[in-house]
This record gives C-alpha cells, structure tokens and sequence, in this order.
C-alpha cells in the first residue's frame, strides 16, 4: 500500500466543499436521512481532501485489534480523526479491506479498477466519510499506484446538510446497513457494536429492529454473542480486544446464551469453561462444534459431575458471590442470577482446564466424557441407552482391584459401593415392574 495521507485542516475542508456546493449542478435523492427523503448535492473534490470516518463499524474489529496488540489508548481512533498519522493507519485498515472480495464476488478494488467510481462517496460538510471509507482508500491505492488511474486524482461525493449530528451519522450508518447486501460487508463483531451503538441511543430493541428491518430476538442475541465474545477474550485467554482470535466463532457464540439461559451463576461460568475448552480443541472433536451444545448445555452439571470424579477434584457447597477467583465480569445476562445463594462450586474443575500443567488431561477427559453422553443421547433415541450405560458400568466395575488401593481410600469406597448397591437394585426392581407389566399386557 503506498499511499500516503496528506490532511488537509478541517477549516479549509469545509471553505472547499461549501464552495463546492454553492456552485453544485447535480444533485442526487437520498432516503436515509431522518427517515426522509432530501436532494443531496454532487460535489467533485481532490481525492485528497476527504477523512476518513474513525467510529466505523466495519474496522471495529480491526481497530481494536491494533489497539490491544500495541498497547493503545482505547480512543486511539475516536480521538484521533483530525490526526494525520490515524488517518493513515485508518487507511492501511481500509485498504486491507478494499482489497479483499466476498466469497467469489471481486473486491472493492477490482470493481473500480475495472468500472471506475460509479457511486459517490457520502460525506458531511467538513468532509468525513460517513459511507464510501472503503471505497475512497482503494481509489487512492489506484490513483497513487498507476498512472492510468489517474482519473481518481478528483472523486464524487454527495453532501450531508449542515445541521447533521452525531446521532443522524449513526442512523444513516444503521439505516445502510440494514440493506441485505450492504449488511454483508460487516463482519459479526462490527455488526453487533453498531447494534449496540444504536441500542444506546434509543433503547429500544423493538425500534432498533424496526428501523434495521431486522426481528428483536435476531438484535438481542448479537448483543449476547458480542458479550460472550468478550468475556472469553478478557477473562478465559487474556487477550481483551483481539477480535480475530473469534472471527470464525460466530455461530459458537450466538449458541452460547441459549445453553447459559436459566442457569445459576456458578452453572453459567462453569457451562462458559466447557464451552470454551470443547471451542480451542476442534481437532478432539467428533464432528461440529454445534453438535456438543448439549455437554456445556442441558447436560452440563452431569458433565461437570463426571468431570470432578475423573479428575479426582471435589464440587464443594459455597456462595457463589464469594468465588471471586472465577467471577466473570458479565451483567444482565442469560438467567442472571440476584443475591447470594447456595450452589456447587466448581473452581477445581475450572482451575484444572486452565491451568496449563492440567489443562491436557482434564481436556482430553472433557472430550471422553462429551462423546460419551452423546452417544447416550443418541442411544435415547433408540431405545438402547439404559442397556449401554449398564455395560459400561459392569466393565469399569470389573476392572476395580480393590486389593491395589490406599488404605485411607477404603472408607470412601465402601460408601460409593453401597450407593452403587442401592442404585442397582432400584434399576433392578423397576426393571421387574415393567417386565410384569409387560407380561400383563400379553396377556
């Protein structure tokens, strides 16, 4: 990318356009602002004098990727606008992005090399790009990398009226977005901060949704999946603001609050650690990630159970508001639980698939136990699980050597065999009922 960015000071951006203008020949409807249509004046400038917008949606990701990498202010580029070198590092970002296509459609780079600009740019009157920030950095990438494109040494621009403000900036970005193709362009994480950008402004999901033509469970679930995200990157690798590491995760995360809705707190932090553990080893696993949504869902306290029992840890009683060592910073989440409460605590467990002196055993026994249960899931629906689970209880129980264990252990297994004793004579005596039962049907 050689393009170099010359700011021009805003003073002298807005003398330009305004006198641009003043002497305007064109004009253009526009539908978006303030939900009504205006006639917009076409403006030709040099392609130097518009700025880049820095509270752009689509580069949210990428921004504060740079800024958790670099060690950055978080207004790096909120406060950066009239800032030459922000400027630049804004169009290396759009470049990159300009340059890249959409599944096998060609890139905004391709199509104006080959179509030249065939729509203008939109631009307040100080000459920010409110849409057209990616379209601009690719036609200066052209204009200053070959001289047969130097028709882009002046770009088209229609105008936005004076008296716009921040909040029409923010509808108008909502009000494109919502267009089906203009929507692809973004990815989740950018798509979700808009959302939650507009939320802030009108608090309402049910008018967001009717303005972005879009259902409210649709914008609600964004909002928990970008909340998700979160909490992963800050709390579960340490790494806050490194989008890309959950770029590919999308669905992941907007599955995650299904399975988290109703449970109490320490449930949900422990259901996250599954989640997450199962998410980092797709490799271990036996088909999609989506198929183990039951193991850090509705099953996830059996899970967490057998877990603590393979592992050898314990899940003790405890106040689920004094574990600060595993609170996880979310509010107003999935089945938010109020007030202190007693409830498994399941720190071990957690510790053990973070720790990375434990994380592999304890992984590799999450991933035994998970396929596990979905092969008895499975097996409910054949009819086949009870037989399966017997089996596989009577093979363990046959390779117990009782005569190899500690002593201080003895206590504890003679508890164990006489809850086992009692379970299988339960199974045993039900079994009989149906058994008769059945034969009085035949009868």
């Amino acid at each position: 990318m050689a393009y170099t960015v010359t700011l021009i000071d805003r003073a002298n951006r807005q003398a330009q356009i305004e006198l641009s203008v003043k002497g305007a020949s064109k004009f253009e409807d526009f539908y978006e602002f303030r939900g009504s249509r205006i006639s917009l004046p076409i403006v030709r400038v040099p392609i130097g004098l518009p700025v880049y917008r820095m509270e752009n949606f689509r580069t949210f990701s990428e921004q504060a990727e740079h800024i958790a990498l670099a060690k950055k202010p978080a207004d790096l580029f909120s406060a950066g606008q009239e800032s030459e070198s922000i400027q630049q590092l804004q169009h290396s970002i759009l470049a990159r992005m300009a340059m890249r296509g959409k599944s096998n459609a060609k890139s905004v780079s391709d199509v104006l090399a080959i179509e030249q600009q065939r729509e203008s740019l939109l631009i307040t009157v100080t000459g920010v790009v409110v849409n057209g920030n990616r379209r601009l950095a690719a036609m200066r990438e052209l204009f200053d990398g070959d001289p047969k494109f130097q028709h882009f040494s002046h770009v088209d621009c229609k105008v936005l009226p004076s008296d716009l403000t921040p909040t029409d900036i923010l509808e108008i970005e909502g009000a494109l977005q919502a267009k089906q193709d203009v929507r692809l362009d973004y990815d989740w994480i950018g798509d979700a901060k808009l959302l939650d950008a507009m939320m802030s402004i009108k608090n309402d999901i049910d008018g967001v949704a009717k303005r972005l033509n879009r259902r409210p469970g649709e914008i609600r679930n964004a909002l928990q999946a970008m909340q998700e995200a979160n909490i992963y990157l800050k709390d579960w690798v340490g790494a806050e603001g490194e989008f890309s590491r959950v770029a590919e995760a999308e669905q992941f995360f907007k599955d995650l609050p299904t399975q988290l809705q109703g449970k109490p707190v320490a449930l949900q932090e422990a259901s996250r650690v599954l989640a997450w553990s199962l998410m980092e080893n797709p490799g271990a696993l036996e088909g999609r990630l989506y198929n183990y949504n039951v193991i850090f869902g509705k099953r996830a306290s059996d899970v967490l159970d057998r877990l603590s029992e393979e592992l050898g840890v314990e899940t003790v009683e405890a106040i689920a508001e004094e574990d600060e060592d595993f609170d996880f910073d979310i509010q107003g989440g999935p089945g938010e639980a109020t007030g202190a409460s007693s409830e498994p605590n399941y720190s071990s467990v957690i510790s053990a698939l973070k720790d990375t002196a434990t994380r592999k055993e304890a992984v590799e026994a999450l991933v035994d136990i998970s396929t596990s249960i979905l092969e008895s899931e499975k097996d409910k629906k054949s009819g086949g699980a009870a037989l399966k689970s017997i089996s596989a209880a009577h093979a363990k129980l046959v390779e117990v050597d009782v005569s190899r264990a500690n002593a201080g252990t003895y206590e504890a297994m003679e508890k164990q065999l006489g809850s086992v004793l009692q379970r299988a004579n339960q199974i045993l005596e039900s079994l009989k009922k149906l058994q008769q039962a059945g034969n009085g049907n035949k009868q």
